[in-house]
């Protein structure tokens, strides 16, 4: 019988003598052809090959095909297991038994070296005959089959050479059906029929550890809550210091519950002992600094808190003073491309040996003393004097002057007179323009950024609508520089958007995402969920989850297990961190009385 008589008859439609024209469900199910060859199947202008088990290790571990299963690639596993009669297996144990005893005392007798395999193997035998004998394991024939699919040959051969990679680093084997292509296709697919019929004897307890769906739990003795694993119950309890870095990306549409999620996060971490810096958008973290005697500083043109750009941080344990002035030069680089709207490369050379001169103005250099830095800190109206002695800068002087005079020169133009000492620290930048945010947001982190490199501590870095900053390549350059050095700095980066298609649009954006190894997907809208899934290699069940998940759901990623997540406060916990413009009434009727 030809494969495609097999395949349409398993559909239950056989195919009639004579085509009496009447269009059937096989017909509409089955590939315009069929061809088959030793190695692979050709159905239609798809490939497939077909593969079974035929070797395992001595022990199995839980879960070991999940890493198969969870490839982003499209395959068929199907299992074939079928008991095995008790009687009769410990009948051939016993003869197995009997016949390693006496190989293994006539090799004594004869003084011939111990034989390690062949006593480990009469040692597993007497083993499993006492637990057979005692019912405690049944014995069964395991067929495992897996059917890969590809868009030509090559493709199959590169998704085989995957597959064998990883089943081989847990000592399984496997092989394809050689002339049996199609008996593969068959025996992979819902039919429940096994054509190839290729069965290894396997025991309870191992057989057990295929069971393809895995649960990963999340609940460790170290760490914060973060809420509860909808798929069992379990408590996610993580410490995300114990990943390879401190970072996180959490994603979610306005409203998802970001920043309820990142406020529980700080609020949790602070009891802890663990100190926060928070950069604010919208000013919703107020509360929560307040809350926990923390400090809040509003950051805008008529504010009375000021960041001097030019602060520059003493040397640490292992950096030079050139390193570090060298560093700061090129962020205040970056930092006057954003603020003048781009440089040309010949005003961008200015720019740099303006600096330069202006710090050297202040003997702020390589071979000064680096604890007299801090009393001569320049400012901008410093550098404006400096080019202004420059020849061919007046266009940049011009530009320059929007900030150190006016209405500018109050928030640019100013030396720093906020600190960071609370264990919370929230910079709020909401009343600032939308154009100055930007700026604002840069010159917010590298104040922190000098402040974590002047003390080893562990801390949280907030940076809410991290967006903002990735529209501009030198503000997207600094925060990734940041993602990939705080791990030295016992730092943990949490990068926060809304706008998933701006923040991966960047060129940064990936690498930001890669160096963090906590990730947090939460309810998702349809114009970037498939930008969403392919960056994080997302099933299409998980995909679902973040379209119709209700507000605080979402996917915990940390290092290669995830979990779906459902985030949960405590009473207490939620009056401090709510920003339902609901709850916030409610609130303050009962502070209040109306």
């Amino acid at each position: 019988m030809s494969f495609i008589d097999d395949f349409k008859n398993l559909i239950g439609k056989k195919k009639k003598e004579e085509d009496d024209g009447v269009l059937r469900i096989v017909d509409i199910i089955a590939p315009s052809s069929i061809d088959e060859k030793q190695g692979h199947l050709k159905l239609g202008e798809r490939y497939s090959r077909s593969f079974f088990v035929f070797s395992y290790p001595r022990y199995l571990n839980a879960g070991w095909l999940s890493s198969i299963i969870n490839l982003n690639t499209q395959l068929d596993i199907s299992f074939f297991i079928t008991p095995a009669n008790t009687g009769d297996v410990l009948k051939k144990l016993r003869k197995q038994i009997t016949a390693t005893q006496a190989e293994i005392m006539e090799k004594r007798e004869k003084g011939n070296i111990r034989d390690p395999i062949l006593e480990t193997a009469h040692g597993d035998m007497e083993e499993l005959r006492d637990r057979l004998q005692m019912a405690e394991e049944k014995m069964f024939q395991l067929g495992l089959y897996i059917t890969v699919f590809g868009d030509s040959e090559k493709e199959t051969e590169d998704i085989e050479n995957t597959l064998r990679s990883i089943l081989e680093s847990s000592s399984v084997y496997i092989r394809p059906t050689l002339f049996q292509q199609s008996g593969g296709f068959i025996s992979s697919c819902p039919f429940g029929i096994d054509l190839v019929n290729t069965k290894t004897p396997m025991n309870t307890e191992p057989l057990s550890s295929i069971f393809p769906f895995v649960s990963f739990d999340l609940t460790s003795n170290d760490g914060i809550l973060y809420g509860i694993n909808a798929s069992n119950r379990s408590l996610v309890i993580f410490d995300r210091f114990s990943l390879e870095n401190a970072n996180s990306v959490i994603f979610g549409v306005s409203g998802g519950g970001k920043s309820y999620l990142v406020k529980l996060e700080a609020l949790r971490s602070l009891m802890s002992g663990i100190d926060v810096i928070i950069i604010d958008p919208d000013n919703e973290y107020k509360t929560l600094a307040e809350a926990a005697g923390g400090s809040f500083f509003n950051i805008s043109l008529g504010s009375d808190n000021h960041i001097n750009p030019f602060d520059i941080p003493v040397p640490v344990e292992g950096e030079t003073p050139a390193e570090v002035i060298r560093r700061n030069t090129i962020g205040l680089v970056g930092l006057l491309r954003i603020m003048l709207g781009g440089l040309t490369p010949e005003e961008d050379s200015i720019i740099d040996q303006a600096i330069t001169e202006t710090y050297a103005a202040k003997d702020i250099t390589p071979e000064s003393d680096p604890s007299t830095w801090e009393k001569n800190i320049p400012i901008f109206s410093d550098l404006e004097q400096v080019l202004d002695s420059m020849e061919g800068t007046r266009n940049l002087v011009l530009r320059l002057g929007k900030f150190t005079q006016g209405t500018y020169s109050e928030f640019f133009n100013q030396y720093t007179n906020v600190t960071m000492d609370n264990n919370i620290t929230v910079f709020g930048i909401r009343d600032l323009e939308d154009e100055m945010r930007p700026i604002a947001m840069f010159i917010v982190s590298r104040y922190i950024w000098k402040t974590i490199t002047s003390s080893m501590k562990k801390r949280l870095f907030i940076v809410d609508e991290a967006w903002v900053m990735m529209k501009h390549e030198d503000g997207a350059s600094f925060l990734f520089g940041l993602v990939k050095r705080a791990r030295k700095y016992w730092l943990g980066v949490s990068t926060i958007t809304q706008d998933v298609s701006d923040f991966m649009s960047s060129s940064y954006g990936k690498p930001i995402v890669n160096n963090s190894a906590l990730k947090i997907l939460l309810k998702q809208s349809p114009a970037v969920i498939d930008t969403v899934q392919e960056t994080f290699n997302l099933t299409g069940e998980e995909k679902s989850t973040l379209l119709e998940g209700e507000v605080g759901e979402g996917i915990f990623f940390a290092g290669q297990k995830h979990v779906v997540i459902r985030i949960t406060a405590s009473y207490a916990e939620d009056q401090i961190i709510t920003s339902s413009p609901e709850e916030l009434q409610k609130i303050k009727q009962a502070k209040t009385g109306f």
